[in-house]
């Protein structure tokens, strides 16, 4: 791809904090309060909703493609907001390792204790990305 387009030097790359997750959790409800309006207008107009769906470049397990640039070296094994517009609107993040293996995780808390920054958490997460 041309240069021009997607520069080398752009970093896409943002940790996940809590911050993060509070505007996951504002469209999240932005969402359901535009699809509670929608929700009669569709009905008597038959309208059908353009549902989106994940990127198959950006799939779990997958490598992340060079098109999204290198990834920093502190960032390496550390929770990131989701690149893939499809999680936008879901409580998830994503982890990737050193081979650029993309791991995507819950953001709800794990068995109902453990929240995604928690250190427990952090520590299990870090261990089976880099198993």
């Amino acid at each position: 791809m041309d240069s021009f387009f997607w520069p080398p030097e752009t970093n896409s790359f943002r940790r996940f904090t809590p911050e993060s997750l509070a505007a996951i959790e504002e469209r999240i409800a932005k969402k359901k309060e535009q699809q509670d309006k929608d929700k009669k207008k569709r009905k008597d107009q038959g309208v059908e909703e353009d549902n989106i769906t994940p990127q198959l470049d950006l799939k779990t397990y997958k490598n992340l493609p060079s098109l999204y640039g290198d990834l920093p070296v502190e960032l390496i094994g550390e929770p990131l907001e989701d690149l893939d517009p499809y999680y936008s609107d879901h409580k998830t993040f994503m982890v990737i390792n050193k081979r650029r293996t993309i791991f995507r995780f819950t953001a709800t808390p794990a068995l109902c204790i453990f929240g995604p920054f928690n250190p427990v958490r952090k520590a299990a997460i870090k261990i089976l990305i880099n198993s």
